[in-house]
């Protein structure tokens, strides 16, 4: 009978190993495992519980993005806010290019005008900027990768300047239950392979990679989950590859402990509102929004709403030995991502759009200048 039997669905099928989440609790391992690096005290302990404050301040009149999703609007969990730099755009229409970001922030909703980085928000960019080039030159940089510019008026002399950060987006994750799910950052003007700086302030929380495993690798091997203790002052520089190959989430907790800032705050910090013990993170992601995939730059869908920019995280595909390919610096195999511009309009008009998609061609929409060379569209 056991020749005539058909065998077991799991014995005929032999399923690559699953591996539990690994808890990645130093730079080391975090540089070991990820494409990204961990800097554990970013700031002067005074001016980062300065920010901690003001943002905690602000943080009250922020607001919780709301989208369509399965013919049913849902909110997310925490509160979110958009910030631009004083001195964001170097030509072209500033104002109205940034107008145009946040809206995307906030799931194109109607938006009041960015607010300006806060003074405090403004010392503490300059020095993230310069630990995210300086940690950039030590990495072999991506084809697609912003090429970058020369140093200008208030730049440190020497090589050029690869990453600016112009915007920031700023979540408040109040107990332990606010979270948000896991995504991968929209590059409508991130552009491939962004870099992107985030600062954690307040409670320590969990911040969670997930490897998204392309198609033709999916039998051999399983998604890893790597889970990053963030805790006060501490800056996570997610590395170009990282919105391609990993989905990133902040999961809820069963509990937190509280944060006691180490410096009280002043009057002019606390205006009012008591944050001397808190139970919320401040996370405030610094991006550099590039010149070459401005507001002007997006294309349109049928809706004749700006479309979005996404990766195709499961179709990485091995690069021609003709055409330069990406490195992917976690595995050590040649992966080119391909974007796709797809309609955004259904995340407002009742769950309805006009399901628009088209291969991102860098070179037929004019942008760059790139790192290396471009990989013919396909």
């Amino acid at each position: 009978m056991t020749l005539l039997r058909p065998p077991n669905s799991k014995e005929a099928i032999k399923q690559p190993p699953r591996f539990p989440p690994l808890t990645l609790a130093t730079p080391t391992l975090v540089a070991q495992h990820t494409s990204c690096t961990l800097h554990p005290s970013i700031l002067p302990p005074a001016l980062a519980c300065r920010i901690f404050y003001h943002m905690m301040n602000e943080s009250q009149n922020w607001r919780r993005n709301r989208w369509w999703l399965f013919d049913r609007v849902v909110e997310s969990p925490h509160r979110t806010s958009f910030f631009v730099r004083s001195h964001s755009a170097r030509d072209g229409d500033a104002e109205h290019d940034m107008h145009e970001a946040a809206k995307y922030w906030y799931n194109g909703r109607e938006t009041e005008p960015p607010a300006t980085f806060p003074p405090d928000m403004e010392e503490a960019c300059k020095l993230i900027e310069r630990a995210v080039n300086a940690e950039m030159r030590k990495r072999k940089r991506l084809p697609l990768e912003w090429a970058g510019e020369p140093p200008q008026d208030g730049d440190e002399p020497g090589e050029n300047i690869m990453w600016r950060a112009n915007v920031a987006a700023s979540n408040c994750y109040e107990g332990a239950k606010e979270s948000v799910g896991p995504h991968s950052d929209q590059l409508t003007y991130l552009g491939p392979y962004p870099t992107i700086a985030s600062l954690s302030l307040g409670t320590s929380r969990v911040f969670r990679l997930r490897e998204v495993i392309p198609s033709d690798e999916k039998d051999e091997r399983n998604a890893r989950t790597y889970n990053i203790p963030l805790a006060h002052n501490s800056l996570l520089i997610m590395h170009a590859s990282t919105q391609e190959m990993f989905k990133h989430s902040i999961p809820p907790q069963s509990t937190i402990d509280m944060f006691h800032p180490p410096f009280p705050p002043s009057n002019t910090d606390n205006q009012g509102v008591e944050t001397v013990s808190s139970n919320a993170r401040i996370n405030i992601t610094f991006r550099f929004y590039r010149p070459d995939y401005r507001a002007e730059k997006t294309p349109r869908c049928k809706c004749g709403v700006p479309c979005i920019l996404r990766p195709d995280m499961k179709n990485r595909y091995s690069a021609p030995a003709a055409s330069p390919g990406v490195t992917d610096n976690v595995f050590g195999k040649d992966l080119v991502a391909k974007y796709w511009w797809t309609c955004y309009a259904g995340a407002q008009n009742d769950g309805k759009g006009c399901g628009m998609w088209k291969v991102m061609d860098v070179v037929g929409e004019g942008r760059g200048p790139f790192v290396g060379a471009v990989p013919k569209s396909e």
